[in-house]
């Protein structure tokens, strides 16, 4: 039986346990990226683990978030982080200078390296054919500090591509194809590779689009394989050097499989307000549209941009529509620039903005009250954007710039009546403009490191008591992502370096009176339904809780990053035996845990819980390791002890 590509690369960095599905195994981290929503608290622990240097091949700290300056907190966190980078022998890249997943991509990105970042869009690191996960701030810490990153082995959904995407149809709409077919849940625990002739279709740029969204199916990461086109966009960035090549063998196998005929794809469109409520744009056709935004970690590329210029070139955007470009990164906006893209955008009534994440994260471009946003972003939850009751539809570059021509969301390929479809070519060789990055040096080692008032220590955490007795606070329902939990946006944002100011924002969106009723219990418990904690991959949305007293949460089913953080954070993760039970419990009910910290000790995986009058049974599935970082009360306090003994 011939190997998939995904058990080559894990193979050759696997340091603990075997690849049977299911199983825990420990890899080694060559690369590690963080940003700065989730990296001033990463870099606050690993500030606590007492070292004096990462111990990865490379990391990369990008400033790409909290971009705004509208006082002092953002402004002192990238001087924060800046200085810490130096110290620590990180790379940095300042505001401005782009998103993490585009510059990555770009300047570090290496075939078949491992790759984790505290952000849930790291699988875009497929662009380059890099094993790319997401994971919490203090995982990526720790994997600085040269430990295995812990995860359930994956299994491996290979899907084999076919054909060639027909015109008007891009890689934005494969990847809405999946989600289509597996919707926001449906690759929980596999990794998704793909394979067959089609792959030679695609260039690195589209397969980092189609990675970068894999996330939202669930998957652990992303596959391609590195080929002549992941050798052409390596090279024309000046790193042909780095170029290796990697495929599966002939004859590999794969756990599950699926096909995809790329010339029977049509224009795809996901609808308010998740990504995997996918649709043909035809079917929605006609839908008045107030604003169109182009760019954010996905489709933000060279290829995206001047695909839309080309397409703008002699037009004006329609007179209803607030059109808004975040290009990628500054390389990006001058290859551009150089390529005579810029001046179509601006002529045709573009906002041209700095590279960052703005609008994605709800760091403005909130739409209005009751209006249409079209976006080529990856996610739409519900008030992601910073409107509560906003209607966020996410789509390819071609169908957000048809409708902001003709004013309604168009099928784009109705644009083809008048309009030559764009077809970029990758250039031979793309301008490189490395001057923004501080590149990590031993002679920076002695740098004094800056911290501004509004960062905060780590708060305490106390180890799991013998008996946990609390209250169940909040009842959710399904699909619960975790800007539900902690929500971003400029109000918000700006306080992930200061933990007891953020946590007054837990589940505000759902109970703006959360923070306050934890203050008048001992302890507290969560309820929810399935793929509780879907998105981003905050480590605050189980930090902040904890800080509150939150201390166990009972759901049908967690998403993988959200559940690993929880036990990181010392909040015991249960899943109902019976999903019935979610029915029986109500807000308000006092909860027992009898003996939870001899049960856990001893490896139970049924834990007995007592809900009132009702004693259900839940289960407790997490590694011998997890069961220490809850007995310790968080994975920091585990790791520093050891590393004190040792």
């Amino acid at each position: 039986m011939g190997k998939n590509l995904t058990h080559k690369i894990l193979e050759s960095h696997l340091v603990e346990g075997k690849l049977v599905p299911g199983e825990e195994i420990g890899i080694r981290i060559d690369q590690t990226l963080l940003q700065d929503a989730t990296g001033t608290m990463a870099m606050l622990e690993f500030e606590a683990l007492g070292l004096d240097r990462v111990k990865t091949q490379c990391s990369v700290q990008y400033v790409d978030h909290n971009i705004l300056q509208s006082d002092n907190k953002n402004a002192d966190d990238h001087r924060y982080l800046q200085t810490a980078s130096m110290h620590f022998g990180i790379h940095f890249s300042p505001p401005g200078n782009g998103i993490c997943h585009q510059v990555h991509f770009e300047r570090f990105g290496e075939p078949g390296k491992t790759l984790l970042g505290a952000d849930s869009h790291t699988p875009s690191g497929a662009g380059v054919s890099m094993f790319a996960m997401g994971a919490g701030g203090l995982d990526v810490a720790l994997a600085m500090a040269g430990r295995p990153y812990y995860f359930p082995c994956p299994r491996v959904l290979g899907v084999k591509l076919t054909g060639k995407l027909p015109e008007w149809v891009s890689a934005k709409d494969i990847i809405l194809e999946m989600l289509r077919r597996y919707d926001v849940k449906g690759c929980i625990g596999k990794v998704v590779e793909y394979y067959g002739p089609g792959v030679s279709t695609l260039t690195a740029t589209d397969r980092l689009t189609i990675g970068n969204m894999g996330t939202e199916l669930g998957a652990t990461s992303t596959v391609f394989p590195s080929d002549e086109n992941t050798r052409r966009f390596l090279e024309a960035q000046g790193r042909g050097d780095c170029w290796v090549e990697l495929a599966p063998d002939p004859d590999a196998t794969y756990d599950e499989y699926d096909e995809i005929d790329l010339s029977s794809l049509e224009p795809l469109i996901a609808c308010p307000s998740s990504p995997g409520n996918v649709k043909p744009v035809r079917e929605v056709a006609g839908t008045k549209v107030d604003q169109v935004i182009i760019g954010s970690c996905v489709n933000s590329s060279f290829r995206d941009l001047m695909a839309v210029a080309k397409v703008l070139e002699g037009r004006h955007i329609h007179r209803d529509v607030f059109f808004h470009v975040n290009p990628g990164s500054r390389q990006v906006l001058e290859n551009v620039a150089f390529q005579g893209g810029l001046m179509p955008l601006l002529m045709a009534g573009a906002r041209l903005h700095e590279s960052g994440c703005l609008g994605c994260i709800g760091m403005g471009q909130a739409p209005g009250t009751n209006q249409v946003s079209l976006r080529t972003f990856p996610r739409n939850f519900p008030g992601r954007s910073g409107t509560k009751e906003d209607r966020i539809y996410l789509c390819s570059p071609e169908t957000a710039v048809a409708a902001a021509i003709k004013g309604e969301i168009t099928d784009p390929r109705d644009l083809g009546e008048q309009i030559e479809y764009p077809t970029i070519p990758e250039p031979e060789k793309y301008i490189v403009d490395t001057s923004s990055i501080i590149f990590a040096s031993p002679s920076c080692g002695d740098t004094e490191i800056i911290r501004g008032p509004n960062i905060k220590p780590l708060p305490a955490m106390d180890p799991l008591p013998d008996t946990l007795e609390a209250v169940v606070l909040l009842k959710v329902g399904d699909n619960i992502s975790t800007d539900a939990i902690i929500p971003a946006g400029a109000e918000i944002l700006p306080l992930r370096s200061n933990i007891d100011a953020l946590s007054q924002y837990a589940y505000c969106r759902i109970d703006d009176d959360f923070s306050s009723k934890c203050r008048e219990v001992n302890a507290a418990v969560v309820v929810g339904g399935e793929n509780y904690g879907q998105g981003s991959s905050r480590e605050h949305a189980a930090l902040a809780p904890r800080h509150l007293g939150v201390r166990a949460k009972i759901v049908r089913s967690f998403a993988r990053i959200h559940k690993a953080n929880l036990c990181n954070f010392g909040i015991v993760p249960l899943v109902f035996k019976n999903p019935e039970d979610y029915n029986h419990i109500t807000e308000g009910a006092p909860v027992r845990l009898e003996g939870i910290r001899e049960r856990i000790a001893r490896g139970d995986t049924e834990i007995p819980v007592h809900v009132g009058d009702r004693e259900i049974l839940t289960l407790l599935d997490v590694s011998d390791r997890q069961r220490e970082y809850l007995l310790a009360g968080g994975a920091l306090n585990y790791v520093r002890e050891n590393l004190t003994a040792s």
